[in-house]
């Protein structure tokens, strides 16, 4: 659900005096059916009439990728980095479901493939053909601990310069 009536500030279409209340209800009506949490691109158009035309587009490519390898987060280090494995058919379905997307609804399936891969090469997820399920989920286990021994380090990191500036 959205809460933006404690936000105003933050969103350029409440500074063109449309029913706030009635934002909220449309938008909470047509993302009734989302997840809590996903992220949803979303452009607002308003109207010199103070109508507005909302367009709410599927989450971003690298929300799927990260859902689909099982990953809360992508690589520190992209190109050196696997933090995440997914199957061909992974990257067909994540394609087909943003081949619905306003930008993309006129490229074709291999366009946005190649996109898919490109993003997910950013995100340190590599594409294999087949992927053993035992096999995958020791990788998550041992990368889990990577994770955590990389948000110690950045921790301290951050302590170290907060007593540099203190």
């Amino acid at each position: 659900m959205i809460s933006l009536i404690n936000q105003p500030q933050k969103f350029a279409e409440f500074q063109r005096n449309i029913n706030i209340a009635a934002f909220c209800k449309d938008f909470n009506e047509r993302t009734a059916n989302i997840k809590p949490g996903v992220p949803l691109p979303t452009r607002v158009k308003v109207n010199s009439d103070r109508s507005y035309q909302l367009v709410i587009h599927q989450p971003p490519a690298s929300y799927f990728l990260k859902q689909a390898a099982g990953i809360s987060r992508g690589a520190m280090e992209p190109v050196r980095e696997i933090c995440g494995k997914i199957t061909l058919k992974h990257l067909y379905e994540i394609a087909k479901i943003k081949q619905q997307d306003p930008p993309l609804e006129w490229k074709s399936l291999e366009e946005i493939c190649t996109m898919l891969v490109a993003t997910a090469r950013t995100c340190g997820i590599e594409i294999v053909k087949e992927l053993d399920a035992k096999e995958y989920g020791d990788f998550l286990a041992e990368r889990k601990k990577i994770v955590e021994e990389q948000k110690k380090l950045l921790q301290e990191k951050r302590e170290a310069k907060m007593l540099r500036t203190a």
